[in-house]
């Protein structure tokens, strides 16, 4: 055999693919690889495609309170006098007839309408409808855009969380996070462009699980996805040096590997090769910038306060909620809280209250200090779940202590504050039951264009090719929800 034809015959088709690819920067590469990492200045920008954004931004970073388990609008924030009307009578069948629900309720005969379990009442100048056990919202409702249309499709939690997070039902799609640090970059080199925090009620009440496709990259390349930080013990797995690898001598290993990596990627062309190096440059520099980054002993006992009693407590929702802030003012593009414990199926008499103590304070206080710090008007917060809670009850009117409610894909609330949004306002409105939109419908995909709209991005021209068509968060849908821009 002669060598052209040997050469061939161990030409693989990765390695075809990957050097037919333009998917690597080979000068970006080679400039990594070249930097001194003890000499970078700090929060040094890492960019993004080059033509974004599109046009001027209103928020530059993005902190996400998603409220896994759905809360409850009717008792929350959707205040309707008909449920008590109604109460224990069954819902019309003009209203709930033919409609879809998860199999807990969807073949129960009996739909007795269940009136709010807490009390209404109006605050602020804009006069926002917010239940009492939600007292630190309450508070701060004039900086508040209410969004009371929120519709979707999907009627059990993981779908409906991957539909928001991703654009799909299906788990395999970039999440809104890796989106936008695939097409913005990051404000800092110092900490990853999308960090993810989870916590859960104390009563373990809600049996969710915390999947990592909700902050993954799916076919985007996997530097852009979601870095989870841990609830107890080091934020990250393996950041620390081991006993007796002084970080000199980690620099120089780092150096060696990068070295041997980039010999492999010029044979592979693999772009996956270009993110593991990336990815141990990131961990050497979060050597030196997480734990300031952890540290409290800075902030004021009125800050600490604020939060709640348990924000020094690691992976609670407080802490997580103080860590965004401090992440955001350093840089990170798009934090993911995550927050599980809003499912009451059986148990909304007891745990809707324990829920909204754990999580109230800390929502508001991360919005005060925002404010207060001039990072609000250009931080957009967001604070929902991913579908509401029925109207109707699950299970029977006489058993008061397992009252409940189901999952409602048909309409629900979450609110936004900053970030381009407008204060003390609210969006669309639901029917006298609070079971359907009937005004300003504002679908999952429509959302997802808002926000990347308020980022500077036209969600229909931020795509990524894969298998042959290019690809968006939006689908093929969604629109802009000119309503509530500022």
């Amino acid at each position: 055999m002669n060598p052209l034809q040997a050469a061939s015959a161990h030409f693989t088709r990765r390695q075809f693919f990957g050097r037919s690819a333009l998917g690597v920067g080979t000068a970006a590469l080679a400039s990594l690889l070249s930097r001194d990492a003890l000499a970078a200045p700090a929060r040094r920008a890492v960019p993004g495609l080059p033509d974004l954004p599109h046009f001027a931004p209103k928020a530059k970073r993005v902190i996400y309170l998603f409220q896994n388990g759905a809360p409850s609008h009717v008792d929350l924030f959707d205040y309707k006098p008909m449920l008590r009307e109604w109460h224990g009578k069954q819902i019309p069948d003009e209203i709930a007839k033919g409609k879809r629900f998860s199999t807990m309720t969807g073949n129960q005969t009996a739909r007795p309408v269940l009136a709010e379990i807490t009390k209404f009442s109006q605050h602020g100048q804009s006069g926002a409808w917010v239940s009492d056990f939600l007292p630190k919202i309450a508070g701060i409702a004039d900086d508040l855009c209410f969004v009371k249309s929120m519709h979707t499709e999907a009627v059990n939690h993981a779908p409906a969380i991957t539909y928001f997070l991703t654009g799909s039902e299906m788990a395999g799609r970039p999440s809104l996070g890796a989106w936008l640090s695939y097409g913005l970059g990051s404000e800092t080199e110092e900490l990853p462009a999308f960090v993810v925090m989870t916590s859960r009620d104390k009563e373990a009440s809600c049996g969710q699980i915390f999947y990592d496709f909700y902050w993954g990259s799916g076919f985007l390349p996997s530097k852009y996805q979601g870095v989870a930080f841990r609830g107890s013990g080091d934020p990250v797995l393996y950041l620390s040096n081991p006993p007796g690898l002084s970080r000199e001598v980690r620099r120089g290993m780092l150096d060696d590997l990068a070295h041997l990596n980039e010999i492999k990627r010029e044979d592979f062309g693999d772009p996956e090769i270009a993110t593991r190096i990336a990815q141990y440059e990131m961990a050497y520099r979060m050597q030196a910038s997480v734990p300031e980054l952890t540290d409290f002993s800075q902030e004021s006992e009125a800050t600490l306060a604020m939060y709640g009693p348990e924000v020094r407590r690691q992976g609670s929702y407080a802490y997580n909620c103080l860590m965004a802030r401090r992440l955001a003012e350093r840089g990170v593009r798009f934090i993911q809280v995550m927050h599980a414990g809003w499912d009451q199926h059986r148990n909304l008499n007891s745990q809707l209250k324990i829920q909204c103590e754990d999580t109230d304070a800390p929502s508001a206080a991360l919005i005060r200090d925002l404010k207060q710090r001039g990072l609000l008007d250009d931080t957009l917060v967001i604070w929902g779940g991913e579908f509401g809670r029925t109207p109707f009850l699950q299970g029977k009117i006489e058993e008061v202590k397992s009252w409940g409610r189901d999952h409602h894909p048909y309409a629900f609330t979450q609110f936004m504050a900053g970030g381009g949004v407008k204060a003390g306002f609210s969006h669309g409105a639901t029917d006298d039951f609070g079971f359907s939109v009937v005004k300003d419908h504002v679908h999952v995909h429509d959302f997802q264009a808002t926000v990347l709209h308020l980022l500077g991005l036209d969600h229909e021209r931020l795509t990524y090719k894969f298998q042959g068509r290019n690809f968006r968060l939006t689908d093929v849908h969604g629109h802009v929800v000119k309503n509530i821009l500022a």
